[in-house]
């Protein structure tokens, strides 16, 4: 009962903490939402045209885009946002928070989204792109019309992961004041002195992010799954 009595207390004031400071944390939220969703769209085209220049490029081209890929993936993101915010400037390049953010963020998701895609492109069967050329297509065509549409349905559940990766993730950028969910939650936590339930508040609500998303994109993928490739729950 005791424990029971304590968690209700927690979260009466937790819920007190929103209540008193829900404007701010209602704006770092929309901040949090946009970074997520701009970063995973642009992510998408990003690791779309590398996958394809890793896979159906020239060696030239295979090879600058694996070196990147390389690069980004054994790099933090966390220095790749400094090298962005705070490195750029000394060549003259000046970003706003919220720009260097959707830069680094978009950068990195798409190196990853890269090799999702990459994978997915390789099991489709590449007689089937023999099959799109004897039928008249050109070798671009039977790219964009018959293996990259097939593609794009496979890796939606690794998309699925990526966005709720990113989703976290936006919550380093208020190490560059960038005013998203976590970094109005460190002002409201520095002026009120309570940091642990002002943590748990807006660790609450990532929680309830990840949970509404999640089963957002579980329909996507039932939507688009190719029949015989379905996940079995």
């Amino acid at each position: 009962m005791m424990f029971l009595s304590s968690l209700l207390e927690g979260l009466q004031k937790n819920f007190t903490i929103f209540l008193a400071n829900y404007p701010a944390l209602l704006r770092g939220l929309a901040v949090t939402i946009y970074l997520t969703i701009i970063t995973s769209i642009a992510g998408i085209i990003l690791g779309t045209l590398l996958a394809l220049g890793k896979v159906y490029g020239n060696k030239f081209i295979s090879g600058i885009v694996t070196a990147f890929i390389g690069l980004i993936q054994g790099t933090p993101l966390l220095v790749q946002l400094f090298v962005v915010y705070y490195g750029l400037p000394v060549y003259g390049i000046r970003l706003t928070p919220i720009a260097a953010a959707l830069i680094s963020f978009t950068i990195n998701s798409g190196a990853y989204q890269a090799e999702y895609l990459r994978g997915s492109i390789q099991s489709v069967s590449s007689g089937q792109l023999k099959a799109a050329l004897s039928l008249g297509m050109t070798r671009w065509q039977g790219i964009f019309y018959v293996i990259l549409p097939q593609a794009l349905r496979r890796v939606i559940p690794s998309w699925t992961n990526e966005f709720i990766y990113l989703l976290k993730y936006t919550s380093l950028a208020y190490i560059i004041t960038a005013p998203e969910l976590m970094g109005e939650a460190k002002i409201i936590a520095s002026r009120n002195y309570e940091f642990f339930k002002t943590y748990l508040l807006v660790a609450f609500i990532y929680l309830i992010l990840v949970l509404v998303f999640t089963r957002l994109f579980r329909r996507i993928e039932k939507r688009f799954a190719i029949p015989g490739f379905e996940l079995k729950r």
